[in-house]
């Protein structure tokens, strides 16, 4: 995930360092390690001022620093991949080909056609300089992080992929950009306030009073932090961005007929074939959504730079190829079909990193398997120096046998036996609770801000460990340190 941020500000500062804590920077800084470079644009005929920063983790195509900016004076930045909707060639970067499509569009209509073709994860900041507009938002899911601030006494909006977090302060926080459209600033109105205006989501075939509550609702979300100077209005000629999916099912289907024999234990040995809700039709249905989820995972994972030809041909064994994906694993049935998926379209021989992470057990939790440890050795006076060692290992097993790690080891053998010939790394990530503290702390909290539900944290702790990617390969009785190598991670 690239870091991208963008300062629009009416008191004549023009420097980041006026606005946002080095905490703040660092965590940008930290989401581009590839390249990075600051843009400044003046306009002093409309009285504010822009800068725009960009900080890139390169994932396809030639590296493109941000921002970018062409001749006639738009500016881009981009944190987001096309996995369809718009062509994007082999070897061209995602960000190059918006911008272009974006740069040549010539109406309001078109910006939004461009913005809502593209499939895949999104937000993006874009000045369109003949107007003295800058758009931004995130995709209809809301899969990218964007962030924003208006502050009345600097008279400046703030958009930042990142934030971090102060407990002493209640004040000048940073909040999500409601993913219910995207926005357009009209600098050119921003003398003393800031006027927006959005363009959300909507589907042609949603409309009526759902469709007036729903807006209603949505209205308020963006509405609700917004400071006194700055207003929202829904665009001129409502328009609007084509949304991705349909509106969910609100009713309920006739009941399935039940079974003849209501003999639990005989209902769970048929087979789903023999199952009376399963016909020539639901079978179909079935095929359907693995076929979607396997195209989903294929150009996921097959969608990123891989190594040259020759270096992941079949006359290079299979040990000196290194892993491009990592699948965070619980061994939970959503973990196992995408690793089964991701088996299908990766390089038979290119291994995938299975990383599983776990996070140490209470003490009180491991009382009872070290009592009965304790007692089975308490009569030994002696013990050779690799008994002691197998001793710790079990100790250290323990410790962390949560159930993720043991229904992850249980998925590990299910995926060996489908396909011995691959290269499962399982990964054992050992979190203990010292370091989730100080983690927690120093990054992670940071990172998911501000959303601060128990659900946020504990999601946000595992992938952040999962993604570091470091901790023990297993291979059968063995152990050793590793470090994944793998460009992306699945989750």
């Amino acid at each position: 995930m690239c870091g991208i941020c963008c300062l629009i500000t009416l008191c004549g500062k023009t420097s980041l360092e006026d606005f946002l804590d080095q905490t703040t920077l660092c965590n940008l800084k930290r989401r581009g390690p590839d390249s990075s470079r600051q843009m400044f644009k003046n306009v002093p005929d409309f009285g504010y001022s822009c800068l725009f920063s960009g900080f890139v983790l390169h994932m396809r195509g030639l590296l493109t620093p941000q921002p970018v900016q062409d001749d006639c004076g738009n500016i881009f930045l981009w944190n987001g991949e096309v996995f369809g909707g718009i062509e994007v060639g082999d070897a061209e970067n995602d960000t190059q080909v918006i911008f272009r499509h974006l740069s040549s569009s010539s109406s309001t209509e078109n910006v939004l056609s461009v913005m809502s073709s593209i499939q895949g994860p999104w937000a993006f900041v874009y000045y369109q300089a003949v107007n003295h507009s800058l758009w931004f938002g995130r995709d209809f899911f809301g899969r990218r992080s964007l962030l924003w601030k208006f502050s009345p006494d600097q008279m400046s909006f703030l958009l930042s992929t990142v934030s971090s977090v102060d407990p002493g302060s209640e004040t000048g926080v940073l909040q999500e950009v409601p993913a219910l459209g995207i926005y357009k600033l009209d600098l050119k109105a921003s003398c003393k306030s800031f006027v927006l205006s959005w363009y959300p989501w909507k589907d042609k075939s949603f409309d009526g009073t759902e469709a007036d509550k729903m807006f209603h609702e949505n209205w308020q979300q963006i509405t609700k932090h917004l400071p006194e100077f700055v207003s929202v209005a829904l665009n001129d000629l409502e328009l609007s961005l084509q949304a991705p999916v349909v509106p969910l099912n609100k009713k309920i289907p006739e009941l399935l007929p039940a079974p003849a024999n209501h003999d639990i234990k005989c209902i769970s040995s048929v087979s789903l074939q023999d199952l009376p809700m399963f016909n020539e039709h639901t079978s179909c249905l079935v095929h359907k959504l693995i076929d979607v989820l396997s195209e989903s995972v294929r150009r996921r994972v097959l969608c990123l730079d891989r190594m040259t030809a020759p270096l992941i041909s079949e006359s290079l064994s299979t040990s000196d190829v290194k892993a491009n994906v990592a699948i965070l694993f619980s061994g939970g049935i959503d973990s196992m079909m995408i690793a089964l998926l991701a088996d299908r379209h990766i390089p038979s021989n290119e291994p995938i990193d299975l990383l599983n992470v776990a996070f140490m057990l209470q003490e009180r939790k491991q009382k009872g398997h070290a009592s009965r440890h304790f007692k089975q050795h308490k009569n030994k006076d002696h013990l050779s120096a690799h008994e002691d060692s197998r001793q710790q290992s079990s100790t250290v097993a323990a410790s962390f046998s949560v159930p993720d790690r043991i229904t992850g080891k249980a998925g590990l053998k299910e995926l060996e036996a489908i396909n011995p010939h691959r290269t499962w790394n399982f990964v054992e990530v050992n979190v203990t609770l010292e370091e989730l503290k100080s983690v927690r702390q120093e990054r992670i909290g940071h990172l998911v801000h501000p959303l601060d539900t128990v659900l946020d944290d504990s999601i946000g702790c595992a992938v952040w460990f999962a993604s570091r990617g470091i901790g023990t390969l297993i291979r059968g009785e063995a152990a050793e340190p590793y470090v994944s190598t793998a460009k992306i991670s699945i989750s």
